[in-house]
């Protein structure tokens, strides 16, 4: 069983795929608060890791953080469009799947914070 919507290849996959990546891209930050606030986080920080980073390896790292984290709420903003898209019913299974896709922002957003905060003992001390 194939899927009729894979039919395409080479270049033209490659620009419909740009397309809905745009549009994955507008649809989380004009419909998710948390998104729009992180991204807001990131355009504001990203400059600052050229300042904090002692070298291009800990600028990487810094705005590898800052990227990991938009990356996981993308992940956890499409896990729960998939399990509201099935339902509204308070449910114990789709509970658990926003719970864990909530818990994989937490812990993106605690490893940035370290990350950012070696970064600035190492820069103040």
């Amino acid at each position: 069983m194939t899927n009729p919507h894979k039919g395409r290849t080479g270049l033209d996959r490659i620009i419909h795929a740009a397309g809905y990546s745009w549009a994955g891209l507008k649809a989380a930050y004009t419909g998710e608060s948390a998104f729009r606030q992180e991204t807001w986080l990131c355009v504001i920080a990203a400059p600052l890791a050229f300042w904090l980073g002692q070298g291009w390896v800990q600028i990487a790292l810094l705005l590898g953080s800052l990227a990991m984290l938009l990356i996981v709420e993308l992940l956890n903003s499409a896990i729960e469009a998939v399990v509201d898209r099935v339902s509204f019913e308070r449910h114990e299974l789709s509970k658990r799947a926003k719970d864990i896709a909530s818990a994989a922002v937490l812990m993106a957003l605690l490893l940035a914070a370290g990350i950012w905060a070696a970064a600035a003992w190492q820069h103040l001390r």
